[in-house]
């Protein structure tokens, strides 16, 4: 069963398979104008039929794009790019996706329906997610990216009503592209998308046809070519007013290609977040600790070389890691237990190659910036493979503490809460045989690691 916070439930939200179908013709604007001056039925057999052929796909079907060197490449601990979905080598920079070192502008389109008169201001909407969805990037990503929304003021009417688009967690396809097609149509005169990089299509969360569980990114298998630019991908929102915590935030992690870390249980009961715990927004953003991943800000762009220890495979490594969370404006618990500022360029990762496809990766993890909830602190170990795809646990949080478990009230799974390895002990990896001891804090609230390969 999944782990529920009062009536909101902690199931992510789904990326599914969609069957892979004929290539999509680009949707040109004149097209989009024809459609706005005749009927619309009878013009939607010729233009559906586009869209129809269309791959709207769940982020879980696109295949690996073109490559860009990256800065990571002359690593020994940065694994490859496989072609897995989403996959966590960081050798090169997936080009399909943007890279989020720069300021990047995301429009807000809000979709209303004939079956329903919206009960919330679009303005109620923007507010749900932002600015709390930036904050999130501004401080994961220590202040090198930034996300600036662009929410339209008023609702854009939807030809069809909700009901017709049969939207749901696991989504036909068929309906997907139909929904797809009707929202572009009716957005275009209205919203210039070459002004944009990410696309946010916000539902009426009142209608009577939206699911919030639906809520996801959809890759187009063929770019969409409108107002002179291509969209490859989509955010279609169906949250709730509220909506669940984060819920932007992940989405449009999957838009910069990271993976799903949660598990899905095939019969869709029991734990979905065995994988990973709170430790990373991708697995659940109902967590305590929802930070990125230090390999995932490495993948992105956002830690130097210089902040990444490749740990050599004979003898030990002494080393100070940083608290993840800490940056530019963000203070840190120094030893002492002042506050400390001034942190952010140290030290954030330690990585152990484990196998050509696989590595074992050390931060240090503690109530600060976007951890500010965090149980507790110490140098969380995981074990990252490139070959795995997203949703299939390509980062596994190893516990340090298996006979534990912590915060049992408020943590999407207990067990994992108290994973870290905390001052003073020592913990053996199982399997890899690699040694990790935290030897000591230092004024600065850095932490003190000892690491030894078998």
């Amino acid at each position: 069963m999944s782990h529920r916070l009062g009536a909101v439930s902690r199931e992510p939200l789904p990326e599914v398979p969609v069957p892979r179908q004929p290539a999509l013709r680009a949707l040109t604007r004149e097209a989009v104008e024809r459609l706005g001056r005749s009927s619309v039925r009878p013009r939607l057999r010729s233009t559906a039929a586009v869209f129809t052929t269309m791959s709207a796909l769940a982020a879980t079907s696109i295949l690996t794009g073109p490559s860009v060197a990256g800065p990571f490449g002359f690593s020994p601990c940065a694994l490859q790019r496989t072609e897995a979905h989403h996959s966590e080598g960081l050798d090169t920079w997936n080009a399909a996706y943007p890279r989020p070192t720069r300021s990047l502008d995301a429009v807000m389109v809000f979709l209303s329906f004939p079956d329903a008169v919206p009960l919330t201001a679009t303005a109620e909407l923007v507010a749900d997610h932002f600015p709390a969805t930036s904050r999130f990037f501004e401080r994961a990503s220590y202040g090198k990216f930034t996300l600036r929304p662009h929410p339209l003021r008023h609702w854009i009417r939807m030809p069809r009503p909700s009901t017709s688009y049969a939207i749901r967690r696991d989504w036909n396809s068929a309906h997907r592209a139909a929904y797809l097609h009707d929202a572009f149509a009716a957005a275009d005169g209205k919203v210039d998308f070459s002004r944009y990089d990410i696309v946010y299509f916000v539902a009426d969360p009142d209608a009577p046809g939206v699911d919030s569980d639906a809520t996801k990114v959809v890759n187009l298998d063929k770019p969409l070519r409108i107002d002179g630019s291509d969209i490859r991908r989509v955010v279609t929102v169906f949250e709730r007013h509220p909506p669940d915590r984060l819920v932007l935030a992940h989405e449009t992690g999957h838009v910069f290609d990271l993976p799903d870390l949660y598990h899905r249980p095939m019969d869709g009961k029991g734990d979905w977040d065995t994988y990973v715990g709170d430790w990373d927004l991708m697995g659940s953003q109902f967590g305590l600790a929802p930070d990125l991943f230090a390999w995932h800000k490495w993948k992105l762009g956002w830690l130097e070389p210089r902040q990444v220890v490749c740990v050599p495979g004979t003898g030990s490594t002494r080393l100070t890691l940083e608290p993840l969370g800490a940056g530019p404006g963000v203070p840190a618990v120094g030893a002492a237990g002042a506050p400390v500022f001034g942190l952010g360029r140290g030290t954030k990762l330690a990585v152990v190659r484990t196998a050509p496809d696989s590595a074992l990766a050390f931060e240090a993890r503690g109530p600060v910036g976007n951890d500010a909830d965090a149980c507790g602190s110490g140098v969380l170990v995981y074990r990252v493979r490139s070959g795995a795809e997203s949703g299939g646990g390509p980062v596994e949080v190893i516990d340090a503490h298996p006979r534990s478990e912590a915060c049992w009230e408020s943590s999407v799974y207990p067990p994992l809460a108290d994973a870290p390895v905390a001052l003073g002990e020592s913990f053996t990896v199982p399997d890899d045989e690699v040694r990790v001891e935290v030897q000591g804090r230092t004024a600065s609230g850095a932490w003190t690691v000892k690491i030894t390969p078998a």
